[in-house]
């Protein structure tokens, strides 16, 4: 991947919390990130939030963490924490497209 291609490319881990499980967050993901053609994947975890890593086009992931802090309309988000990946972590961490994983 050429440098400014490199750039241009962000990835990004985040924890969103309040009531996010039940509500169809994570089918409600799926469909925006793959709106805005982001790689990925998102998860339940067992304290109630939701875990997703998003990768793709820098203004696409951040306008996906905006909306991330909205969520569905039955969905109500407290917070949600971004911890940035870096690209030789986010190789290993994703595919191509943006999907479920099971719950840990």
């Amino acid at each position: 991947m050429a440098e400014n291609a490199r750039r241009d490319i962000k990835a990004a881990q985040v924890r969103i919390l309040g009531r996010v499980q039940r509500v169809g967050f994570r089918y409600w993901t799926i469909n925006e990130a793959s709106c805005r053609g982001l790689d990925g994947w998102i998860k339940n975890r067992v304290d109630g939030s939701v875990e997703a890593v998003f990768v793709g086009p820098l203004r696409e992931v951040d306008d996906m963490l905006a909306v991330c802090a909205d969520g569905p309309p039955s969905a109500i988000v407290n917070s949600v924490v971004e911890s940035e990946v870096h690209e030789d972590e986010w190789c290993a961490l994703v595919g191509q497209g943006f999907s479920a994983r099971r719950t840990e």
